[in-house]
């Protein structure tokens, strides 16, 4: 599967935006779909993920991001509200066809990835 993203941009601290990761080359509706972020020096980090039915968010993001998928158009979203200048990173989509639950957050689990794309919060 090959994975698009899309929607990053410079946004000021306390607004939206919205994330887009369109898979193509197969259906989406049995792989794990997950966004992590990866800031400057920093290791990438679990954000979300679409498991089974099932949603599981970073306590850093809890109440502010959610995620959301569209099997239909073969695309996942990560809403970002009130966002926060410490959310700034590169923002990639994975997904996996594979993984258990306990393996949902680590990133090395995940097969395919999106190309990024850049998340920059102003304060």
């Amino acid at each position: 599967v090959q994975l698009q993203a899309s929607g990053g941009g410079l946004v000021q601290a306390g607004t939206s935006l919205r994330l887009s990761c369109v898979a193509s080359g197969s259906s989406i509706s049995s792989y794990t779909m997950g966004w992590f972020r990866q800031a400057p020096g920093k290791e990438r980090e679990f954000v979300a993920t679409s498991w089974r039915g099932r949603v599981y968010m970073a306590d850093s993001v809890k109440g502010r991001f959610s995620i959301s998928r569209d099997n239909a158009k073969n695309t996942v979203y990560l809403q970002m509200d009130s966002l926060k200048p410490e959310d700034t990173a590169v923002y990639y989509c994975a997904a996996d066809s594979r993984l258990i639950l306990s393996s949902i957050r680590n990133y090395e689990r995940y097969d395919y990835w999106g190309q990024g794309t850049l998340v920059t919060v102003s304060s």
